[in-house]
């Protein structure tokens, strides 16, 4: 299909779509809090101080969706600045929570900006603000019309650690008169694995353009150390809260609605043989957060949660509470990483009863054995390196869970032992970020064709 007809349908399209999300933008920005600057920078509205930092200065602009993408951000953004301290970059998110996190790391190099809209005027309005010298997009999140607009200023366009499952490369297959128009656009595109070239190829990017880096999420190196001062904080909350620092922990991370239930089931039955057990989930969706309180809640549970005001005063040294029926639940964002490393064993969530499943070697590399579900096809390969190393354990249904936990508790050598392997496993990703901030900051040749409209 000719470019041109499909900007034609993309644009016309595209203010309706927008009108349609638009009650859910105002909710969420209303609940989660910074709706106006929120609101405006995503309009190209900024004020005159951020005007001031941003303009007339060499820079890059890094774009993360939320959370996940804004973590891969910050590692490749601090091995930019190692090998260029004073590069300067602007680091956009789409989401709140993403911007909260990015934010943190705020500094006179980086600033972080709301996303603008997809819209002609608004994208180019940006563009003139930054006018970068480079575009760099996370793994998936792709602009058409940010494209275009980069193209008629000869700005190059990157796609970094780009991700695509089979399935969504199925879907886009299915429309790929619309998207080679738009895909055949990026200039440059590297990827964790050698599977991944075929399906951005498939997308119309010539397989001259894909380089494979390995995946800057498992790169061990740079960026990828946990605080410890917020391990001491979570386990500083747990003690308050009632669980003793003898206890081994059972985390289900990353959860998905139905999980959170058959998990604490198990959880019931286990603490019959291993009284000194506790559960904390953390749920991929903090929101979720009372739903899954109620839910529990009717299963006879006390639900404590880490944000929030439902609190219970600390235990004396006289008569800890009986953790039997307590389940911590960790309702807060980018904290993950730091739990992982309180766990004694990690179940992977969206793997029982979603369709996908989450990451599952963050907690590798923390040294935790970790057992996920059936449904882990969005982490392949990943999953192939690991099964084949013997360092995770897949299993085919729920009925499974129970058993398989009770062996990871009681045989702890074996346990760790499947935790180091998997971490060996994982070798091939030492680097990642490197190589990827040196495939933003290499020029090539061979720019991309882009639309004229």
């Amino acid at each position: 299909m000719p470019r041109a007809l499909v900007y034609l349908i993309y644009n016309s399209l595209l203010p309706f779509v927008l009108l349609l999300g638009f009650p859910s933008f105002i909710i969420k920005g209303l609940r989660r809090g910074g709706l106006k600057r929120n609101f405006r920078q995503r309009f190209g509205h900024f004020r005159p101080e951020i005007r001031k930092t941003i303009a007339g200065k060499d820079t890059i602009w890094i774009h993360a969706v939320s959370v996940g993408e804004v973590f891969l951000a910050l590692k490749i953004i601090e091995a930019i600045q190692s090998l260029n301290p004073n590069q300067y970059i602007v680091l956009t998110t789409t989401t709140t929570t993403g911007h909260a996190v990015a934010d943190e790391k705020a500094s006179d190099t980086l600033s972080i900006i709301h996303n603008p809209v997809d819209l002609p005027w608004v994208v180019s309005s940006v563009l003139d603000l930054i006018r970068p010298k480079v575009i760099v997009l996370v793994e998936s999140e792709i602009w058409p019309n940010l494209l275009a607009a980069a193209g008629k200023r000869d700005i190059p366009v990157k796609l970094a650690n780009a991700r695509l499952s089979p399935r969504s490369g199925r879907r886009y297959a299915s429309f790929h008169p619309f998207i080679e128009p738009i895909f055949s656009q990026l200039d440059a595109v590297s990827v964790p694995f050698e599977t991944d070239r075929p399906r951005w190829s498939a997308l119309g990017i010539p397989e001259e353009r894909i380089e494979i880096l390995g995946s800057v999420k498992f790169d061990q190196a740079g960026g990828n150390e946990v605080s410890n001062r917020k391990v001491i904080e979570i386990r500083e909350w747990l003690t308050d809260t009632g669980l003793p620092e003898s206890s081994k922990i059972l985390l289900a991370g990353s959860t998905h609605d139905g999980e959170e239930r058959l998990i604490a089931s198990i959880f019931s039955n286990l603490r019959k043989k291993l009284p000194d057990l506790a559960l904390v989930i953390v749920p991929r969706h903090a929101e979720r957060a009372g739903e899954i309180e109620s839910q529990l809640s009717s299963q006879g549970f006390t639900v404590l949660l880490k944000a929030g005001s439902n609190r219970i005063e600390p235990s004396t040294p006289e008569g800890l509470r009986d953790t039997a029926t307590h389940v911590w639940i960790a309702n807060t964002t980018g904290e993950l990483r730091a739990w992982f490393h309180l766990a004694e064993a990690v179940v992977i969530g969206k793997s029982f009863c979603g369709e996908g499943g989450q990451n599952p070697v963050e907690p590798i590399l923390a040294g935790r054995p970790v057992i996920v579900g059936p449904n882990m096809q969005n982490f392949g390969e990943v999953m192939e390196d690991l099964i084949s190393a013997n360092g995770v354990r897949q299993l085919s249904s729920p009925d499974e869970l129970e058993p398989a936990l009770l062996e990871v508790f009681q045989n702890p050598e074996e346990s760790t032992a499947m935790a180091q392997r998997g971490t060996e496993a994982m070798t091939r990703h030492i680097g990642a970020a490197e190589r990827t901030a040196r495939f933003i900051l290499e020029e090539k040749s061979g720019r991309a064709v882009r639309t004229s409209t």
